[in-house]
């Protein structure tokens, strides 16, 4: 790309702009990453998936020890956590995988690491500590920021984000979480469990409303059980500070005034992406009200600069986000025509019991209008469940009327890892038969996949109609019991 200074620029240090620099450095183009906070990692690292699913896996222990009798173990006097003690370990994970992300390593890539704000000058050149930087392709992948709604008084009352919360020394006695989505859930549960009384206020009338309501039902059975209490189709109108306290007005659906105090406030309602300060109209790039459009090359309507993870709007996940950039690598510095597709990227909400999922639910089925038949089976049927009490939960496959997979989702025990082989399956065009004909080993959670891939064909094999034709074929004689009769 004669005329530039590089072959790739990339503004944003997270898992987008992390997997395009070190894969531009490693096809030979000369690329530069720039990252306007003083380390690489992004929210993910630092706010999100490594801190909050360092501090779930601590409270399922804990949450496990007050559960020890129903193993057949003695119970035991449970002291109140450390909270600070416990942040210094999930502090210790952030700082071990950011060796991993260091601006060393990437300069051993190959890779030009820079910290500071950048802005665009033009489509090619960006400003950075007032020196013109140019590139024959861009990358943004700025990530995205926690929404705090313009909710009457929140401005006066100190609020938690995702940003700040693992800051925090003390376990607040009483945490108010506004939101019910992925990140309110996960942070509400682990809390509970760790000792603080939890109250979660949700605008729609359930939790986890992207994912099916069986679902969801699942997880807020347990998140009751942990002692949350859940405000479903309740609008918080109003917050206010009483002291060290903190007081949320909420109305719920059914009319009235509700008054939830608390000691933390948690607000999870909601990400933006960010864009400020980029001067993106210099470049002349779209925005959306929400996002940067891309196509499914993932090119702005600049074709030569590409927005990858949060910033798109597409699908607000870490895996995906590097998913993306792997697409826009391809493109900007192969020229190769590679295309997203989303369809073959799973997720995971990570409570306690976790919901996985891949292809369509029944909602996102009906909205599409796509015909659909379910094969299901309970974690309570699967013996290493059992074995281990969690049985909890239980897996829903889609299957259209020719017997084509569509989806799968698991709410249970462990289902972020047992989600993958439904991935696989979905990325390689398998059909249900590979997956019911595979030997699992027992016992294993894995086998609840077999057994429900196993349903759909358990109907036909065993039907009265086969039964029929092999009694003509090989003279069968039928059952050898029967039941007694009920009187």
């Amino acid at each position: 790309m004669a005329g530039f200074d590089y072959d790739l620029g990339i503004i944003g240090g997270g898992a987008a702009g992390l997997t395009a620099a070190a894969g531009g450095a490693r096809f030979g183009a000369k690329t530069i990453l720039i990252e306007k906070s003083g380390k690489l990692g992004g929210d993910c690292l630092h706010h999100g998936c490594v801190p909050s699913k360092t501090l779930i896996r601590t409270a399922g222990l804990w949450a496990l020890a007050k559960r020890f009798p129903a193993f057949g173990l003695p119970d035991i006097q449970r002291p109140p956590v450390d909270l600070g003690a416990v942040m210094d370990r999930v502090r210790s994970v952030i700082e071990t995988i950011q060796s991993q992300d260091s601006p060393e390593r990437f300069c051993g890539l190959g890779v030009d690491v820079r910290f500071g704000q950048c802005r665009f000058a033009d489509d090619h050149t960006v400003i950075f500590e007032n020196k013109r930087i140019s590139a024959g392709s861009w990358i943004i992948a700025t990530g995205s920021s926690p929404v705090v709604p313009p909710l009457e008084g929140l401005a006066s009352v100190p609020c938690l984000t995702n940003e700040t919360i693992f800051s925090l020394r003390d376990l607040p006695a009483r945490l108010i979480v506004l939101g019910g989505g992925p990140v309110g859930l996960e942070l509400a549960q682990a809390f509970a469990r760790l000792g603080s009384s939890v109250s979660v206020v949700e605008f729609a009338d359930r939790i986890m409303g992207q994912e099916d309501a069986d679902m969801s039902a699942i997880v807020q059975a347990r998140l009751r059980e942990d002692g949350v209490e859940i405000h479903t189709g309740t609008r918080a109108v109003k917050a206010a500070a009483d002291g060290t306290a903190v007081q949320v007005t909420a109305a719920p659906a059914g009319g009235g005034m509700k008054v939830i105090a608390g000691d933390a406030l948690l607000v999870a309602v909601g990400r933006k992406p960010n864009l400020d300060g980029l001067d993106l109209d210099k470049a002349g790039i779209t925005v959306g009200p929400r996002h940067i459009p891309v196509d499914d090359r993932m090119r702005t309507n600049i074709r030569h600069i590409y927005a990858c993870g949060d910033v798109n709007g597409l699908m607000p996940f870490t895996h995906a986000a590097g998913y993306q950039a792997g697409i826009a690598l391809t493109n900007a510095v192969l020229r190769l025509p590679r295309r997203v597709d989303h369809r073959k990227v799973g997720w995971c909400i990570y409570t306690d019991p976790e919901v996985a999922s891949i292809g369509l639910n029944e909602q996102r089925a009906a909205k599409e209008g796509i015909p659909y038949r379910i094969e299901e089976e309970l974690f309570s049927e699967n013996d290493r469940a059992l074995a281990e009490g969690e049985t909890a939960g239980k897996i829903k496959i889609l299957i259209d009327p020719k017997g084509k997979f569509l989806g799968c989702q698991i709410a249970g025990h462990r289902a972020g890892e047992i989600i993958h082989e439904w991935i696989v399956a979905a990325s390689g065009g398998l059909g249900l038969s590979r997956m019911a004909e595979a030997v699992h080993l027992y016992p294993t959670l894995s086998e609840i996949s077999k057994r429900a891939a196993g349903r759909y064909y358990a109907d036909k094999l065993f039907s009265d109609r086969t039964r029929g034709i092999l009694r003509f074929l090989f003279h069968l004689k039928g059952r050898a019991c029967n039941p007694p009769s009920e009187t």
